[in-house]
């Protein structure tokens, strides 16, 4: 299955983008999905047709759906959310609001990958396109898979493995005085499972053959900085860039004295985003002089991105993470594009190097002829962070 997640800033148009890109591939005659994992859908709008839950026609090879969290929520934590109200029910809240509080924040982020590894191994669809969150929203997504790995593997295996063995024993116990049961092993198994479904789809999102993100943006300041922080952070957590799309740009044809202004900064900061992202193709749409809401709309905006082009195709392999031996040296070649090394924070616990940049964080499982090593040095070179390693003895 090809997999595009579509993501950007907020309103610059990344779900008109996913529904043209999906008018086109289901021209092709690929089976195609367009799901929107945001949690403020507009799909549905920009099809101008009522979406739900579970995929729905919208022309002969092409579906659309908007996650229900709620819907997913139940089907895939549902003895957890209840055995959660159960435990605030006894300790005084009344069922509605227990009910409400036993949705944890951020479920419906979770509930956008487990959705998406259903789809991916129900092989039901050739192409699956994600109208995902806003950047930040979805670069929290994408972070999922390794930081629930990391909380699992340290606290939860364990507390689980505990659980079982001292549930007999305790629970004649624990029930009376504290009004509520441990929980059971269905509760217990719930999160790892969960996890598991995670974890595999990481292996998707990481393989840069089936899986690309392409960046939405506007030739405005804000947004261009968004997309540029947006690049490093995908490759952060190795997760390619193939495509950068730029919207909205005003046409020549528009002489208007009004816009002579907007147009100028324009051109400048059009400019910047291809100066910013090369090697990253760049494809530009014009501003419409109408609303892209409907089919025919889309139909539009989909001959202005694609013409004959096929949109599966990878338009950029981009190389996101590389382990690089010189001799008896091992270096780890980050690609960080726009990142000042200033940024980078970098420590080694074990077989992990934890790397952090403002608020993004990736705690790296290291190769095994790194993980005995220690980082011994790093220094920025073309867009690459390198991390040079040495035995302990060296350091």
């Amino acid at each position: 299955m090809r997999v595009i997640l579509m993501t950007g800033k907020g309103g610059v148009g990344k779900t008109s983008v996913a529904a043209a890109t999906g008018l086109r591939c289901a021209e092709l005659g690929y089976r195609t999905l367009v799901l929107s994992t945001d949690p403020a859908h507009s799909l549905a709008d920009s099809f101008d047709m009522e979406l739900g839950h579970e995929p729905r026609l919208v022309r002969p090879n092409l579906w659309g759906a908007e996650l229900d969290a709620l819907m997913e929520l139940e089907s895939n934590w549902g003895a957890v959310k209840r055995y959660i109200t159960q435990v605030l029910q006894a300790r005084g809240l009344e069922g509605v609001q227990a009910e409400e509080l036993a949705i944890l924040p951020g479920m419906d982020e979770i509930f956008g990958l487990v959705r998406m590894k259903r789809h991916y191994d129900e092989g039901e669809f050739e192409v699956l396109i994600i109208d995902s969150a806003p950047t930040g929203t979805a670069l929290r997504l994408l972070s999922l898979p390794e930081v629930g790995g990391w909380y699992m593997r340290r606290f939860y295996k364990p507390l689980q493995n505990i659980s079982v063995v001292l549930r007999p024993l305790v629970e004649p116990l624990f029930r009376p005085i504290a009004g509520f049961s441990l929980p059971d092993k269905e509760v217990m198994d719930a999160p790892y499972e969960f996890y598991e479904q995670i974890e595999a789809l990481e292996k998707v999102l990481t393989d840069n053959t089936q899986t690309s993100v392409r960046l939405v943006t506007n030739p405005e300041k804000m947004v261009i900085k968004e997309s540029l922080r947006a690049h490093a952070y995908l490759s952060l957590y190795n997760v390619a860039t193939d495509l950068v799309i730029a919207n909205r740009i005003i046409p020549e044809e528009v002489t208007d004295p009004f816009f002579k202004r907007w147009k100028e900064n324009q051109q400048q900061y059009r400019q910047e985003i291809h100066d910013n992202f090369t090697p990253l193709p760049i494809k530009e749409v014009p501003l419409y002089s109408e609303e892209l809401c409907g089919l025919a709309a889309l139909d539009r905006l989909k001959n202005t991105l694609y013409a004959d082009e096929d949109p599966t195709q990878v338009y950029y392999k981009e190389t996101t993470l590389r382990v690089v031996q010189d001799q008896q040296q091992y270096s780890l070649e980050l690609y960080l594009p726009g990142i000042a090394k200033s940024q980078v924070e970098l420590s080694k616990t074990g077989d992990e190097l934890n790397i952090r940049i403002g608020n993004h964080r990736r705690n790296l499982v290291l190769p095994q002829a790194l993980a005995a090593l220690q980082p011994a040095g790093a220094k920025m070179e073309n867009d690459y962070l390198k991390i040079r390693f040495a035995s302990p003895a060296k350091v």
